[in-house]
């Protein structure tokens, strides 16, 4: 059975070797609804002993897995598929009761969670390597592409579901098996996850699921010498201790970890469009998208008429139950990160900036329980001020007025951060110096925030290091073998 009780008290198990099983521990950790603080339920905190049996399980599945066709390996994936799809609504509403994003949003977060598993098992035949000519007579030399082994997937909580499916799919298809840790704050979307991975019947091993703290749990998964590849979205600080807990093993790593996005804008602009796609941008989720719009760098001459046409657009969000389909923005994920936020705000206006919108937590109703701020614009911010430096993940959006281009350059380039960037201009020039010299992963030229499965994402310097997504991010899961082959 996926759930236990104790004390009359429901809990998700842990997902090992095929089986729910009863963790060592008798710790629950319970999740709650940022909307209004209730518990929506409880999941398993996995000890030493869960965690290593975890590991030896996926360890024992992973050589019979990488030895099938890796078409058979995608047809498990295809039926998880249509299990999540006959699931559709159930997993999105609770998506949103655990991690706070609108219905729509978390349906979105659904398909997107299987169109990542379906790509991966697109790609399940175009897995290629590479024949050499070799030096010598008879001898052909061979580039393979083979599996890690044991693989780790360490989920954030602004998506629960969707990171699971983006890194499952390619770790299953390529060969690998995987555990998969979610996030402690939003863990019951992926148990219900795991119950349909129980249904379509991955063989025992291929695909574990373990719950606890990132601290205890995700630190034994990280330093194991079982575990051969880890794969994290998460935070740069997060990213560090992962980093070091790997070293002594050599343990190779994929890293998408935070982002401060500028949002340039010149003053040969669509200002309209530019408008438009900063609100979007910076409020979806409630700000809680790692490519998010962090930071507005708008030219001086258009400065004025931008900003005007930011606030009208600002009046269209609508915060409150995330459930309305009238809503547009829900709560925060958790009232640390919206003590934090408030701080940055604060900060910023005592250091000189305005407030132009919002600016604090709204009060009455709903909105005195929960995790709540009002979606927030700072004016005169200087590229010094807090809400100019701090990774915000919120609804709080500070705008820079700059004088040139070059000026906006140096600001991002100057930053420790370096996952996206948004550049709005109509001169090509502009644009192709733009992608040249922005240190970032993904630079978005005069449209919002998007991706495509296709696509490759990844961060620069403190922002990450491998990606994922399309054919770059399926190679991340496979290392390389070479194979000189005498035959003469």
């Amino acid at each position: 059975m996926m759930k236990g009780n104790r004390n009359g008290q429901d809990y998700y198990r842990l997902y090992i070797d095929g089986q729910w099983v009863e963790a060592a521990s008798d710790r629950l950790i319970e999740v709650q609804n940022p909307a209004n603080e209730e518990v929506i339920g409880r999941v398993s905190d996995a000890s030493a002993e869960d965690v290593q049996k975890a590991l030896e399980s996926s360890e024992r599945a992973q050589q019979a897995w990488q030895a099938l066709p890796a078409v058979k390996r995608a047809s498990y994936l295809v039926k998880l598929v249509e299990k999540v799809k006959e699931k559709r609504e159930f997993l999105a509403k609770l998506l949103v009761m655990e991690q706070g994003k609108t219905y729509r949003e978390a349906l979105g977060e659904v398909d997107d969670t299987m169109a990542y598993m379906m790509f991966a098992v697109e790609s399940a035949n175009k897995i290629k390597g590479d024949i050499l000519p070799s030096n010598k007579e008879g001898e052909m030399l061979q580039i393979r592409k083979v599996p890690y082994g044991v693989t780790i997937g360490l989920c954030a909580w602004n998506y629960p579901l969707a990171l699971i499916g983006r890194k499952l799919g390619p770790a299953l298809v390529t060969g690998n098996t995987m555990i998969i840790k979610p996030h402690e704050l939003t863990p019951i979307a992926s148990a219900e996850f795991f119950n349909l991975v129980h249904e379509a019947g991955f063989p025992p091993g291929v695909a574990n699921f373990v719950t606890g703290t990132g601290a205890e749990v995700g630190q034994l998964l990280v330093s194991s010498p079982i575990t051969k590849m880890v794969t994290v979205t998460g935070s740069v600080r997060a990213g560090q201790q992962i980093y070091k807990a790997a070293s002594d093993n050599i343990t190779a790593l994929s890293l998408e970890l935070g982002g401060k996005a500028p949002f340039i804008v010149l003053e040969d602009a669509d200002i309209d469009q530019a408008a438009a796609a900063a609100v979007t941008a910076r409020f979806a989720n409630c700000g809680q998208v790692c490519v998010c719009n962090e930071l507005v760098l708008v030219h001086e001459k258009v400065a004025e008429a931008f900003t005007a046409k930011l606030l009208e657009h600002m009046k269209a969000i609508k915060v409150g139950d995330p459930f309305d389909s009238t809503v547009t923005m829900g709560p925060k994920a958790n009232g640390n990160d919206l003590q934090k936020i408030d701080d940055i705000v604060q900060e910023t206006v005592a250091q000189g900036a305005k407030v132009a919108f919002g600016g604090k937590r709204p009060s009455g109703g709903i909105f005195d329980k929960g995790y709540w701020y009002e979606p927030t614009v700072l004016v005169d911010v200087k590229p010094d001020m807090a809400a100019a430096q701090k990774e915000i993940f919120g609804p709080v959006l500070p705008i820079v007025t700059i004088s040139s281009f070059e000026e906006a350059i140096n600001i991002v380039n100057s930053s420790e951060l370096g996952l996206s960037a948004y550049l709005f201009t109509s001169d090509m020039k502009k644009m192709m110096h733009g992608t040249d010299v922005l240190q970032v992963g993904t630079v978005f030229v005069n449209q919002g925030m998007s991706g495509c499965m296709q696509g490759y994402h990844s961060g620069h310097k403190l922002s990450g290091l491998g990606g994922e997504d399309g054919e770059y991010g399926l190679e991340g899961y496979m290392q390389k073998r070479v194979v000189y082959l005498n035959y003469k």
